[in-house]
């Protein structure tokens, strides 16, 4: 059965993209839980790792600011599937050949570059797909990172067979591979779109120096209205607290409350199977005027979910259990919706720059989160966990504003 009869509503690019996303998410759900148990086991200290999660931030800034010009300079696709290679391809390689704390350094430099793919890729799913159904792209986008991390529990069985190190560097090479195979794959499968032709030819008449000049009119469209601001403020928030989750959650549970390693990767399996039943139980009664209250729900488990972590502090894998579903649910009701509403906010004329912007001031905001949570962890590990939930509480206040702003709109 292909994928057009599974999921009919996909057209054109999405349908590309989409086929070939499980090639990326297995490995790296698979990777990304031991990512800093490794560095950690080959000596590199909590404070350094924070310096290089802040590293890959600062990389990812300077990338972010050309991935506008180089998206539409070199197009969609060619931007994607170059700096795809780059960034993840190659980076990976090294990663899973580092010795010590200067391997890291290079290897999250390059791997920094994923800003350019990153913008590219949203243009090519997102401007031949309609408004109305971008939230159902993403939501299928999210289910395959959920099926991704149903995998992750293979990297547990690599790690507890090989050991920390020779099962994540083999995780690593399987990355570079398959990913590379994905890179492809969704090349040959997806073409370039009319706005992304058009903005080839713009870019080209008008030379780098006028390209970036436009910028400061990228940027003043961000600030346009208070609504604007509200749902990037929002973004930005969801993006900082998911920098420090995915740096400090591992380390946490492993160091903090003693998990055994093996055992942490049944955390994103078991939020990869409750995600999937949240997606069959409780999106399709989520009506599409409740898309905001349903990312101020989201939120709310997220915020009880990280505090379980931390007021009661256990090993017991029931509680941590507990806690990961609340976290999942939380997900999967809340992202997909935010992903649709930024990208729905964003102008297609202006997308690459826009979003390209975007990314600059996320990553601006975000890339302390790694030295900060990393000087955070040596004074109490729990900080890091709290600092999650103040990000989770805040972006709930901004909903809820947005919320009565939009019904003082209406009234």
């Amino acid at each position: 059965m292909s994928i057009q009869n599974l999921f009919p509503r996909l057209r054109g690019n999405s349908r590309g993209c989409l086929a070939f996303e499980p090639f990326f998410l297995i490995p790296y759900s698979m990777m990304a839980t031991y990512a800093t148990l490794y560095m950690y086991e080959l000596g590199v200290t909590e404070t350094n790792i924070g310096w290089i999660t802040t590293l890959g931030l600062i990389a990812q800034v300077l990338s972010s600011f050309m991935s506008g010009y180089l998206t539409d300079r070199l197009g969609r696709k060619r931007a994607i599937l170059t700096f795809d290679v780059l960034s993840w391809s190659v980076a990976m390689l090294i990663f899973a050949f580092s010795q010590n704390v200067w391997f890291f350094v290079v290897a999250t430099f390059i791997n920094g570059l994923q800003r350019v793919p990153h913008v590219a890729f949203y243009c090519l799913i997102v401007e031949d797909t309609p408004p109305k159904d971008r939230t159902y792209v993403f939501t299928l986008l999210q289910i395959i990172g959920v099926i991704g991390g149903l995998f992750a529990p293979l990297g547990g069985l690599l790690v507890d067979h090989y050991g920390l190190v020779s099962g994540t560097r083999i995780m690593y090479v399987l990355c570079s591979v398959l990913m590379t195979f994905q890179f492809i794959g969704r090349h040959m499968t997806t073409k370039e779109t009319e706005m992304g032709y058009r903005k080839m030819r713009e870019t080209r008449e008008l030379g780098l120096r006028k390209s970036l000049i436009e910028y400061s009119g990228a940027i003043r469209d961000l600030f346009a209205s208070r609504s604007l601001i509200l749902i990037f403020v929002v973004y930005i928030l969801f993006n900082f607290q998911a920098t420090l989750k995915t740096t400090y959650l591992s380390l946490y549970l492993a160091d903090y409350l003693h998990v055994d390693s093996g055992l942490i990767s049944l955390v994103p399996a078991v939020s990869s199977v409750i995600m999937l039943l949240a997606l069959w139980l409780i999106m399709p009664k989520i009506a599409a005027h409740a898309e905001t209250r349903s990312m101020m729900a989201g939120f709310a488990l997220s915020v009880i979910s990280n505090i379980m972590l931390v007021l009661w502090p256990t090993s017991n894998l029931v509680w941590i259990g507990l806690s990961t579903v609340l976290a999942a649910v939380g997900l999967m009701i809340s992202s997909p919706y935010l992903e649709a509403a930024v990208q729905n906010a964003i102008d297609d004329e202006k997308r690459a720059k826009m979003f390209s912007m975007l990314s600059v001031v996320i990553l601006l905001l975000t890339s302390p989160a790694g030295i900060v949570g990393g000087w955070a962890y040596t004074l109490d590990p729990r900080i890091p966990i709290w600092i999650i939930t103040g990000s989770f509480a805040a972006a709930f206040v901004f909903l809820m504003i947005h919320l009565g702003r939009r019904k003082r709109r209406m009234v």
